[in-house]
């Protein structure tokens, strides 16, 4: 039953099979970095969107209530 379950497991003999492994982690840890700065960046650039069409909205609600009121 042991073997069934954790057949999936192999630790090589010689060691030198992981440098390939440890080769591609580090290639994907350093994708996964840059994908995070990405999103970051681009998240960024939607808020400051964001705010400006924000306070846009807010001046013409503003000059709308003022001229409303002027009437």
């Amino acid at each position: 039953m042991g073997t069934i379950a954790f057949g999936f497991l192999y630790f090589p003999e010689d060691k030198t099979a992981y440098i390939p492994a440890a080769f591609e982690f580090l290639i994907l840890i350093i994708l996964c970095v840059l994908a995070f700065m990405w999103i970051k960046r681009l998240s960024k650039k939607q808020e400051m969107k964001t705010k400006s069409l924000e306070e846009r909205i807010l001046r013409e609600r503003q000059q709308n209530v003022q001229n409303n009121s002027e009437q």
